[in-house]
């Protein structure tokens, strides 16, 4: 259990490919948000929700801020993570990958470095949506907001500009593909379902 680094979770998309609030999507007897939730309570001392319709998640009872900058893209949602957390960094996770373990939780947040972000390569993409952020990122990501329009491309462009340590853990004997495994799209859905009844 992490004392000294604040759990956010992002949960401030449109869910336009889904045609519905991907959050709500059973898995299970649960929701992917309620065992987003669970996944963290586990982990982190403190967590928060990041969203833009609070009213959806009042039930949850967690601790909850909208975007900063209303643009309704990850690095905004993790702008405002850093900006009302009270601890130095964050732990960053997105309300659709519910097939992340505490094992690879751990491994990101131990991995020793000295850089303001750290995530993973895994599946064959980068995933920044699922990683560490340091707070003096803050000046830097409101810069790039006032010099860039937001898109769905900004994320990455941000990106290519920090220093990011990139872990590989495709070697660790926990490691599977699934466990970043996203819900964005209704045939994504269908497949975690049957990666979650496989596990």
């Amino acid at each position: 259990m992490y004392s000294d680094i604040t759990g956010v979770i992002l949960s401030g998309g449109k869910s336009s490919r889904m045609g519905a609030n991907k959050s709500f999507l059973k898995l299970g007897d649960m929701t992917i948000i309620e065992h987003i939730i669970k996944l963290m309570k586990s982990n982190f001392n403190e967590i928060m929700l990041i969203t833009n319709s609070p009213s959806e998640y009042s039930s949850f009872q967690l601790p909850m801020y909208e975007d900063i900058y209303k643009w309704k893209v990850p690095l905004a949602g993790i702008h405002s993570g850093l900006y009302y957390s009270k601890m130095e960094s964050i732990f960053v996770i997105s309300c659709d990958v519910p097939l992340m373990t505490t094992e690879m939780i751990q491994y990101i947040v131990d991995y020793k470095n000295e850089k303001p972000i750290k995530f993973c390569v895994a599946a064959g993409y980068h995933q920044p949506l699922v990683g560490v952020y340091n707070k003096g990122l803050i000046p830097e990501i409101e810069k790039f907001f006032s010099i860039n329009s937001a898109n769905d491309k900004s994320f990455h462009q941000f990106l290519k500009n920090v220093a990011a340590e990139i872990i590989k853990p495709e070697d660790l004997s926990f490691y599977r593909d699934e466990i970043f495994f996203n819900v964005n799209k209704p045939e994504d859905y269908e497949g975690i379902l049957a990666k979650f009844e496989a596990i």
